[in-house]
C-alpha cells in the first residue's frame, strides 16, 4: 500500500482535540460532584461525580473507538483530515481493533512516552502501538 503517512503534528493535534471532546465531562463533574462533608469538612464526590465520568468514557469510546474504528476518523482526525487504517489494505481497523491499539499505547508510556515519538523517524510514522496491531495513519 503506498500512501501519505501524517506527520507527527497531525496526530498529535488530532489527540489533542479528542482529549478536548472529553474534558467538558470531566470538569462538570469535578465541580457538580464535589461537595463538603459538614461533619468533617473534608470534600466528598456526589452522585454526579461518577455520571459525568461515565459520560466522559462512553464519549471517548464513541469517538476513538466505534467513530474511528468505523471511518478510520476520531473526530480530532476528522478535523485535520487524516484516517486510521489497517496497513495491510487501507481498510478502517474496526472497533474492536481501534481499542486495542489504544491499550496497546501503554507500550509506547512505560519506555518513557520515547513510544509516541516514533513517528517523528519511522518510514511508516508509527508508534509502538501501530506496530503491535498493523496500522497506520494517512493523510
Amino acid at each position: 500500500m503506498v500512501a501519505a503517512y501524517a506527520g507527527w503534528g497531525q496526530r498529535v493535534g488530532a489527540y489533542l482535540i479528542d482529549g478536548l471532546c472529553v474534558l467538558p465531562f470531566s470538569l462538570i463533574g469535578l465541580f457538580l460532584g464535589q461537595g463538603t462533608d459538614e461533619v468533617t469538612g473534608q470534600t466528598t464526590m456526589n452522585a454526579l461525580y461518577p455520571i459525568f465520568v461515565l459520560l466522559g468514557v462512553v464519549v471517548h469510546g464513541y469517538n476513538r473507538w466505534y467513530l474511528a474504528g468505523k471511518t478510520g476518523q476520531s473526530w480530532g482526525r476528522k478535523v485535520l483530515g487524516i484516517r486510521l487504517v489497517n496497513i495491510s489494505d487501507g481498510q478502517p481497523v474496526g472497533g474492536g481493533k481501534a481499542f486495542l491499539r489504544d491499550l496497546a499505547h501503554v507500550v509506547d508510556s512505560i519506555i518513557c512516552n520515547i513510544g509516541y515519538l516514533f513517528p517523528l523517524w519511522d518510514a511508516k510514522k508509527q508508534t509502538l502501538a501501530d506496530k503491535i496491531v498493523s496500522t497506520v495513519v494517512t493523510r
